[in-house]
C-alpha cells in the first residue's frame, strides 16, 4: 500500500486507526514538508504522542494532526 493509500485509509476511518498507525505514517510524511520548522514542531507532537500511556489521550492528539495528513495529501 503507497503512503498515500495509507493517508487516504487514515483519513477516512480515523476512528478505527490505532494512534501507533497513524503515528507511523506521521513520521513517513514527516520529511516531506519543504519547512524544516514544521518538520521539527511534527517531530515534537509525534514524540508526546508516543509519551502518554493512555490510547484514548493519544487518539486526541493524533486528531489534532489530521490538517498534516490533509496537507500532504494535497502535495504539502
Amino acid at each position: 500500500m503507497s503512503l498515500n493509500e495509507q493517508v487516504s485509509k487514515i483519513l477516512e476511518n480515523f476512528d478505527n486507526a490505532s494512534s501507533i498507525e497513524i503515528v507511523d505514517v506521521l513520521k513517513q510524511i514527516r520529511p516531506q514538508f519543504k519547512s524544516n520548522l514544521t518538520s521539527e514542531y511534527l517531530d515534537g507532537k509525534i514524540q508526546k504522542i508516543l509519551d502518554v500511556d493512555d490510547e484514548s489521550e493519544k487518539k486526541k492528539q493524533c486528531k489534532a494532526l489530521i490538517p498534516y495528513l490533509n496537507w500532504y495529501l494535497q502535495g504539502i
